[in-house]
Protein backbone atom coordinates (compact mmCIF):
# COMPACT_ATOMS: atom_id res chain seq x y z
CA UNK A 1 0.00 0.00 0.00
CA UNK A 2 1.62 3.33 -1.07
CA UNK A 3 2.05 6.15 1.34
CA UNK A 4 -0.50 8.98 1.05
CA UNK A 5 -0.48 12.67 2.99
CA UNK A 6 -4.04 14.04 3.20
CA UNK A 7 -3.88 17.39 0.91
CA UNK A 8 -6.53 20.42 -0.12
CA UNK A 9 -10.71 19.38 -0.40
CA UNK A 10 -10.22 15.92 0.97
CA UNK A 11 -7.31 15.50 -1.94
CA UNK A 12 -4.02 12.62 -1.14
CA UNK A 13 -0.69 13.00 -2.40
CA UNK A 14 0.46 9.38 -3.53
CA UNK A 15 4.48 9.56 -3.24
CA UNK A 16 4.73 6.41 -5.31
CA UNK A 17 3.47 8.37 -8.55
CA UNK A 18 5.96 11.37 -8.36
CA UNK A 19 7.77 11.27 -11.71
CA UNK A 20 11.50 12.20 -11.67
CA UNK A 21 11.91 15.53 -14.25
CA UNK A 22 12.53 14.59 -17.89
CA UNK A 23 15.63 16.34 -17.94
CA UNK A 24 16.81 14.12 -15.54
CA UNK A 25 15.94 10.84 -17.81
CA UNK A 26 17.56 12.71 -20.46
CA UNK A 27 21.28 12.77 -18.54
CA UNK A 28 20.82 9.34 -17.79
CA UNK A 29 20.71 8.60 -21.18
CA UNK A 30 23.56 10.71 -21.63
CA UNK A 31 25.68 9.35 -19.01
CA UNK A 32 24.63 5.47 -20.77
CA UNK A 33 25.71 6.79 -23.91
CA UNK A 34 29.51 7.86 -22.79
CA UNK A 35 29.19 4.53 -20.70
CA UNK A 36 29.03 2.69 -23.13
CA UNK A 37 31.60 4.35 -26.02
CA UNK A 38 34.37 4.04 -22.95
CA UNK A 39 33.52 0.14 -22.53
CA UNK A 40 33.55 -0.44 -26.37
CA UNK A 41 37.20 2.30 -26.26
CA UNK A 42 38.55 -0.11 -23.92
CA UNK A 43 37.50 -3.97 -25.36
CA UNK A 44 37.95 -2.97 -29.15
CA UNK A 45 41.03 -0.58 -29.14
CA UNK A 46 42.53 -1.22 -25.27
CA UNK A 47 41.88 3.17 -25.15
CA UNK A 48 39.46 5.31 -23.04
CA UNK A 49 37.22 7.45 -24.70
CA UNK A 50 36.84 10.28 -21.79
CA UNK A 51 40.00 9.63 -19.57
CA UNK A 52 42.91 10.80 -19.98
CA UNK A 53 45.55 7.79 -20.79
CA UNK A 54 48.86 9.82 -22.06
CA UNK A 55 51.46 10.06 -18.70
CA UNK A 56 52.85 13.39 -20.58
CA UNK A 57 49.61 14.78 -19.92
CA UNK A 58 48.95 16.21 -16.62
CA UNK A 59 45.30 15.37 -16.22
CA UNK A 60 42.23 13.19 -15.30
CA UNK A 61 40.06 13.52 -18.52
CA UNK A 62 41.04 14.06 -22.39
CA UNK A 63 40.16 17.58 -21.90
CA UNK A 64 40.69 17.76 -25.68
CA UNK A 65 37.84 15.37 -26.78
CA UNK A 66 35.65 17.09 -24.58
CA UNK A 67 36.38 20.50 -25.86
CA UNK A 68 35.98 19.36 -29.43
CA UNK A 69 32.49 17.32 -28.18
CA UNK A 70 31.47 20.80 -26.87
CA UNK A 71 32.85 22.95 -29.84
CA UNK A 72 31.21 20.52 -32.52
CA UNK A 73 27.43 21.22 -30.88
CA UNK A 74 27.75 24.99 -30.03
CA UNK A 75 26.87 26.45 -33.42
CA UNK A 76 23.90 24.33 -33.59
CA UNK A 77 23.03 24.07 -30.35
CA UNK A 78 22.41 28.14 -31.06
CA UNK A 79 19.95 27.20 -33.81
CA UNK A 80 18.28 24.59 -30.89
CA UNK A 81 17.57 27.11 -28.58
CA UNK A 82 15.25 28.94 -31.03
CA UNK A 83 13.72 25.97 -32.53
CA UNK A 84 12.66 24.94 -29.23
CA UNK A 85 11.15 28.15 -28.35
CA UNK A 86 9.23 27.30 -31.41
CA UNK A 87 8.66 23.64 -30.86
CA UNK A 88 7.46 24.41 -27.28
CA UNK A 89 4.55 27.06 -29.18
CA UNK A 90 3.36 24.50 -30.85
CA UNK A 91 5.17 25.29 -34.15
CA UNK A 92 8.16 23.40 -36.42
CA UNK A 93 10.67 25.24 -38.09
CA UNK A 94 12.46 23.44 -41.27
CA UNK A 95 14.15 27.16 -42.18
CA UNK A 96 16.70 27.06 -39.79
CA UNK A 97 19.78 26.05 -42.19
CA UNK A 98 18.55 27.58 -44.65
CA UNK A 99 18.74 31.00 -42.82
CA UNK A 100 22.02 29.75 -41.32
CA UNK A 101 22.92 29.36 -45.30
CA UNK A 102 21.89 33.01 -46.55
CA UNK A 103 23.00 34.76 -43.77
CA UNK A 104 26.30 33.56 -43.56
CA UNK A 105 26.93 34.84 -47.05
CA UNK A 106 25.10 38.30 -46.59
CA UNK A 107 27.13 38.93 -43.41
CA UNK A 108 30.71 37.48 -44.31
CA UNK A 109 30.15 40.09 -47.52
CA UNK A 110 29.74 43.14 -45.62
CA UNK A 111 32.57 41.73 -43.40
CA UNK A 112 35.37 41.58 -45.81
CA UNK A 113 39.21 43.19 -45.87
CA UNK A 114 40.12 45.75 -48.51
CA UNK A 115 43.57 43.97 -49.40
CA UNK A 116 44.90 40.41 -49.45
CA UNK A 117 48.65 40.04 -49.12
CA UNK A 118 48.86 43.78 -50.12
CA UNK A 119 46.48 43.08 -53.24
CA UNK A 120 43.25 44.43 -53.42
CA UNK A 121 41.03 41.66 -52.15
CA UNK A 122 39.80 38.92 -55.06
CA UNK A 123 36.72 38.34 -53.63
CA UNK A 124 35.16 41.90 -52.22
CA UNK A 125 31.86 42.07 -53.15
CA UNK A 126 31.41 45.22 -52.28
CA UNK A 127 35.16 46.61 -52.92
CA UNK A 128 34.13 48.95 -55.40
CA UNK A 129 32.00 50.44 -53.43
CA UNK A 130 34.53 50.62 -50.49
CA UNK A 131 32.42 48.85 -47.83
CA UNK A 132 34.97 46.84 -46.66
CA UNK A 133 37.43 46.88 -43.27
CA UNK A 134 34.06 47.90 -41.40
CA UNK A 135 33.35 47.85 -38.21
CA UNK A 136 32.32 44.43 -36.65
CA UNK A 137 28.85 45.78 -35.59
CA UNK A 138 27.98 46.48 -39.51
CA UNK A 139 28.12 42.76 -40.49
CA UNK A 140 26.65 41.47 -37.28
CA UNK A 141 23.49 43.95 -37.36
CA UNK A 142 23.48 42.97 -41.08
CA UNK A 143 23.35 39.64 -40.27
CA UNK A 144 20.81 39.44 -37.24
CA UNK A 145 18.60 41.70 -39.52
CA UNK A 146 18.58 38.67 -41.83
CA UNK A 147 17.34 36.44 -39.57
CA UNK A 148 14.51 38.78 -37.99
CA UNK A 149 13.33 39.28 -42.07
CA UNK A 150 13.27 35.82 -42.03
CA UNK A 151 11.76 34.54 -38.44
CA UNK A 152 8.85 37.67 -39.29
CA UNK A 153 7.88 36.23 -42.48
CA UNK A 154 7.85 33.10 -41.06
CA UNK A 155 5.60 34.22 -37.89
CA UNK A 156 3.21 36.65 -39.83
CA UNK A 157 2.92 33.87 -42.27
CA UNK A 158 1.47 31.32 -39.84
CA UNK A 159 0.09 33.98 -37.43
CA UNK A 160 -2.56 35.92 -39.53
CA UNK A 161 -2.89 33.69 -43.07
CA UNK A 162 -3.47 30.15 -41.27
CA UNK A 163 -1.10 28.12 -43.24
CA UNK A 164 0.62 25.15 -41.30
CA UNK A 165 3.96 26.11 -39.97
CA UNK A 166 5.40 23.20 -41.92
CA UNK A 167 4.24 24.59 -45.33
CA UNK A 168 5.42 28.20 -43.93
CA UNK A 169 8.89 27.06 -43.03
CA UNK A 170 9.21 24.97 -45.60
CA UNK A 171 8.52 27.93 -48.45
CA UNK A 172 11.01 29.83 -46.28
CA UNK A 173 13.88 27.19 -46.15
CA UNK A 174 13.68 26.82 -50.29
CA UNK A 175 14.07 30.99 -50.79
CA UNK A 176 16.28 31.47 -48.07
CA UNK A 177 18.58 28.62 -49.80
CA UNK A 178 18.05 30.49 -53.29
CA UNK A 179 18.96 33.71 -51.43
CA UNK A 180 22.23 31.89 -50.62
CA UNK A 181 22.96 31.36 -54.08
CA UNK A 182 21.83 34.40 -55.90
CA UNK A 183 23.82 36.67 -53.58
CA UNK A 184 27.51 35.74 -54.65
CA UNK A 185 25.96 33.91 -57.47
CA UNK A 186 27.13 30.32 -55.71
CA UNK A 187 30.71 32.02 -55.51
CA UNK A 188 32.07 31.31 -51.93
CA UNK A 189 32.76 34.56 -49.85
CA UNK A 190 36.08 35.00 -47.94
CA UNK A 191 38.84 37.36 -46.22
CA UNK A 192 37.05 38.41 -43.38
CA UNK A 193 38.54 41.02 -40.74
CA UNK A 194 39.88 39.98 -37.64
CA UNK A 195 37.36 41.15 -35.24
CA UNK A 196 34.71 39.32 -37.38
CA UNK A 197 36.95 36.43 -37.69
CA UNK A 198 37.61 36.47 -33.52
CA UNK A 199 33.99 35.55 -33.49
CA UNK A 200 34.89 32.21 -34.41
CA UNK A 201 37.60 32.28 -32.76
CA UNK A 202 38.74 29.03 -29.98
CA UNK A 203 36.25 28.76 -27.35
CA UNK A 204 34.35 31.69 -28.26
CA UNK A 205 31.12 29.91 -30.25
CA UNK A 206 31.02 27.32 -26.59
CA UNK A 207 30.89 30.70 -24.61
CA UNK A 208 28.15 32.20 -26.73
CA UNK A 209 26.10 28.73 -26.41
CA UNK A 210 26.26 28.21 -22.86
CA UNK A 211 25.72 32.36 -22.28
CA UNK A 212 22.24 32.13 -24.67
CA UNK A 213 21.15 29.08 -23.24
CA UNK A 214 21.26 30.49 -19.44
CA UNK A 215 19.53 33.29 -20.58
CA UNK A 216 16.63 31.53 -22.42
CA UNK A 217 16.10 29.26 -19.56
CA UNK A 218 15.73 31.65 -17.29
CA UNK A 219 13.47 33.81 -19.75
CA UNK A 220 11.01 30.78 -20.45
CA UNK A 221 11.35 29.99 -16.63
CA UNK A 222 11.08 33.14 -15.15
CA UNK A 223 9.30 35.82 -17.89
CA UNK A 224 5.67 36.19 -19.07
CA UNK A 225 7.02 35.44 -22.54
CA UNK A 226 7.74 32.29 -21.06
CA UNK A 227 4.88 31.03 -19.41
CA UNK A 228 2.92 32.48 -22.57
CA UNK A 229 4.77 30.02 -24.78
CA UNK A 230 4.15 27.50 -22.71
CA UNK A 231 0.49 28.45 -22.77
CA UNK A 232 -0.45 28.74 -26.10
CA UNK A 233 1.55 25.28 -26.86
CA UNK A 234 -0.05 23.66 -24.57
CA UNK A 235 -3.90 24.90 -25.53
CA UNK A 236 -4.09 27.74 -27.75
CA UNK A 237 -7.46 28.53 -28.02
CA UNK A 238 -7.67 28.64 -23.65
CA UNK A 239 -4.51 30.62 -24.02
CA UNK A 240 -6.60 33.20 -26.44
CA UNK A 241 -9.76 33.45 -24.23
CA UNK A 242 -7.15 34.44 -21.17
CA UNK A 243 -6.30 37.69 -22.52
CA UNK A 244 -3.31 36.40 -24.72
CA UNK A 245 -2.43 38.17 -28.30
CA UNK A 246 -1.76 34.62 -29.41
CA UNK A 247 -1.04 36.28 -32.91
CA UNK A 248 1.62 38.55 -31.89
CA UNK A 249 3.60 36.28 -29.39
CA UNK A 250 4.07 33.81 -32.66
CA UNK A 251 6.02 36.51 -34.63
CA UNK A 252 7.76 37.60 -31.58
CA UNK A 253 8.73 33.79 -31.54
CA UNK A 254 9.66 33.15 -34.92
CA UNK A 255 11.55 36.03 -34.87
CA UNK A 256 14.05 35.20 -32.17
CA UNK A 257 14.51 31.61 -33.76
CA UNK A 258 15.27 33.53 -36.92
CA UNK A 259 17.66 35.86 -35.16
CA UNK A 260 19.78 32.77 -33.42
CA UNK A 261 19.67 30.94 -37.06
CA UNK A 262 21.21 34.03 -38.05
CA UNK A 263 23.60 34.33 -35.01
CA UNK A 264 24.69 31.14 -35.47
CA UNK A 265 25.53 31.80 -39.11
CA UNK A 266 27.75 34.58 -38.04
CA UNK A 267 29.41 32.15 -36.03
CA UNK A 268 29.91 29.57 -38.07
CA UNK A 269 31.19 32.30 -41.17
CA UNK A 270 33.71 33.72 -38.52
CA UNK A 271 34.58 29.95 -37.26
CA UNK A 272 35.61 28.71 -41.07
CA UNK A 273 37.02 32.31 -42.27
CA UNK A 274 34.36 32.13 -45.40
CA UNK A 275 30.82 31.30 -46.38
CA UNK A 276 29.24 29.02 -48.75
CA UNK A 277 25.69 28.85 -50.35
CA UNK A 278 25.59 25.27 -48.66
CA UNK A 279 26.39 26.09 -45.49
CA UNK A 280 23.79 25.31 -42.85
CA UNK A 281 22.04 22.03 -44.96
CA UNK A 282 20.17 19.63 -42.70
CA UNK A 283 21.18 21.63 -39.32
CA UNK A 284 17.38 22.92 -39.34
CA UNK A 285 17.10 18.57 -38.43
CA UNK A 286 20.05 18.33 -36.08
CA UNK A 287 18.21 21.21 -34.03
CA UNK A 288 15.20 19.47 -34.26
CA UNK A 289 16.21 16.48 -33.55
CA UNK A 290 18.53 17.97 -30.35
CA UNK A 291 15.47 19.51 -28.58
CA UNK A 292 13.22 16.22 -29.22
CA UNK A 293 15.86 13.89 -27.58
CA UNK A 294 15.92 16.56 -24.81
CA UNK A 295 12.64 16.18 -24.06
CA UNK A 296 10.75 18.70 -25.65
CA UNK A 297 7.58 17.70 -26.83
CA UNK A 298 6.09 17.72 -30.81
CA UNK A 299 3.08 18.57 -29.76
CA UNK A 300 3.99 21.88 -28.06
CA UNK A 301 3.40 22.99 -24.25
CA UNK A 302 6.71 20.59 -22.96
CA UNK A 303 10.08 20.96 -22.84
CA UNK A 304 13.27 23.25 -21.70
CA UNK A 305 16.20 24.62 -22.50
CA UNK A 306 18.13 22.94 -20.31
CA UNK A 307 17.00 19.37 -21.72
CA UNK A 308 18.17 20.98 -25.22
CA UNK A 309 21.61 21.70 -24.01
CA UNK A 310 21.72 18.00 -22.62
CA UNK A 311 20.44 17.01 -25.98
CA UNK A 312 22.60 18.75 -27.89
CA UNK A 313 25.52 17.11 -25.57
CA UNK A 314 24.22 13.13 -26.82
CA UNK A 315 24.82 14.51 -30.29
CA UNK A 316 28.32 15.38 -29.82
CA UNK A 317 28.80 12.35 -27.85
CA UNK A 318 27.61 10.42 -30.40
CA UNK A 319 29.90 12.35 -32.88
CA UNK A 320 32.51 12.05 -31.09
CA UNK A 321 32.16 8.06 -30.25
CA UNK A 322 32.02 7.08 -33.58
CA UNK A 323 34.95 8.86 -34.69
CA UNK A 324 36.78 7.54 -31.49
CA UNK A 325 35.81 3.73 -32.91
CA UNK A 326 37.10 4.90 -36.52
CA UNK A 327 33.64 4.05 -37.70
CA UNK A 328 32.57 5.53 -41.38
CA UNK A 329 30.62 9.00 -40.89
CA UNK A 330 27.30 7.23 -42.31
CA UNK A 331 26.90 5.25 -39.63
CA UNK A 332 26.01 8.53 -37.67
CA UNK A 333 23.64 9.49 -39.28
CA UNK A 334 21.75 5.90 -39.23
CA UNK A 335 22.20 6.32 -35.29
CA UNK A 336 20.83 9.98 -35.09
CA UNK A 337 17.76 8.54 -37.75
CA UNK A 338 17.48 6.05 -35.31
CA UNK A 339 17.79 8.35 -32.30
CA UNK A 340 15.06 10.75 -33.63
CA UNK A 341 12.75 8.02 -34.10
CA UNK A 342 12.86 6.90 -30.67
CA UNK A 343 12.86 9.95 -28.86
CA UNK A 344 9.39 10.62 -31.01
CA UNK A 345 7.93 7.00 -30.18
CA UNK A 346 9.05 7.62 -26.53
CA UNK A 347 7.57 11.27 -26.35
CA UNK A 348 4.14 9.54 -28.04
CA UNK A 349 4.20 7.20 -25.19
CA UNK A 350 4.53 9.62 -22.46
CA UNK A 351 1.37 11.67 -23.92
CA UNK A 352 -0.70 8.46 -23.98
CA UNK A 353 0.62 7.59 -20.85
CA UNK A 354 -0.64 11.46 -18.92
CA UNK A 355 -3.39 10.98 -20.97
CA UNK A 356 -4.55 7.81 -19.56
CA UNK A 357 -3.57 9.16 -16.07
CA UNK A 358 -5.77 12.26 -16.45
Amino acid sequence: MSESSPGVGGLTFDKSRRTRPPELNVFAALVLITVVFEVLGRVLMDNSFLFNTRDNVDAIFNEQRLQIIILQVSIIGIIALGVTQVIILGGIDLSSGSIVGATAMIAMSFAQVAEVNGMPNPKGMFLEQGWVDLPVIIPLLVGLTCGVIAGGINGLLIAYTGIPPFIATLGMMVTARGVAKWWSKGQPISFPTDSYAAIGAGMTPVFIFIFLAVLFHLILKYTVYGKHTYAIGSNEDAARMSGINVARHKVLVYVIAGMLASLAAIVLSAKNLTAQSGMGIMYELDAIAMAVIGGVSLSGGRGSILGTVIGALIFGVIISGFTFLRLDAFYQEMVKGAIIIGAVVLDQWRQRQNGGKA
